[in-house]
């Protein structure tokens, strides 16, 4: 016997053995309460990755897609060569223009790239420039074979993209970057009733736009085949080491 009593020595029923007692029930009540919050923070996420598919970029999108219709209704309005109503339509197509820069450096900046995003952003922009040049051919504004040439390579291209994504990404060239500007100035201009020195302009302008989708077209197309091999030799090299 020590005589030190078992409560005072820390024994059942003493102080220390409830002081361990509230502080495990203190460490399960705590546990629970981070796995609660946890969970709600999961939670959370979840619904915030579940409410960025409506972020502004997605927005801008999504207006895009809804002026394409619009944009068709008021090209071919009146038998599609009322002035007034093709300087309304080159409105609807501006917007919409202008609205494809604004959507791509609000995603990249701001961070709100999503899957959505991804998939309507290039359906918008080849939605509006198909619908455009459709209108002015059938029309006769605007000759058939510059239709085919210009919606031909945008198909090709992106179908490309496709089959090589195995092997890389090909990435946007600035000669890209000039052909959608020259595509969208020389549509622009077709889509209103010009006439004189401008309706030449116009023309050489086209012309400009039509060379810069096969050129850069055709860089494409050599991009994707370097990638290929690239692919392809990276794939060899690492077979033969795993042998």
């Amino acid at each position: 016997m020590t005589g030190v009593p078992a409560s005072a020595a820390g024994g059942p029923g003493g102080p220390g053995t409830r002081g361990a007692a509230a502080g495990a029930t203190g460490t399960g009540a705590s546990g629970a309460q981070g796995s609660k919050s946890s969970r709600g923070g999961k939670l959370s996420a979840v619904a915030v990755n579940q409410a960025s598919v409506w972020n502004v970029a997605n927005l801008l999108t999504m207006l895009r897609l809804v002026l394409v219709p619009g944009f068709v209704a008021l090209m071919l309005a009146d038998g599609g060569y009322d002035p007034v109503w093709r300087a309304w339509a080159w409105a609807a197509f501006a917007v919409a223009m202008i609205t494809d820069i604004f959507d791509g450096h609000l995603a990249r900046t701001y961070n709100l790239v999503t899957d959505f995003g991804k998939i309507a952003d290039p359906i918008a922009d080849k939605a509006i420039m198909g619908a455009a040049l459709i209108c002015l051919s059938s029309l006769g504004d605007l000759p058939w074979w510059v239709t085919g040439v210009i919606l031909g390579r945008e198909l090709g291209i992106t179908l490309l993209r496709f089959l090589v994504i195995r092997y890389g990404v090909i990435p946007a060239s600035r000669g890209g970057k000039m052909k959608t500007l020259a595509q969208g100035t020389a549509v622009g201009m077709y889509v209103l009733v010009l006439t004189g020195p401008l309706a030449t302009l116009r023309f050489w302008v086209m012309a400009v736009a039509v060379a810069l989708t096969v050129v850069t077209g055709l860089d494409y197309v050599r991009q994707a085949i370097v990638l290929r091999r690239q692919g392809l030799d990276e794939r060899k090299a690492a077979a033969k080491e795993a042998e």
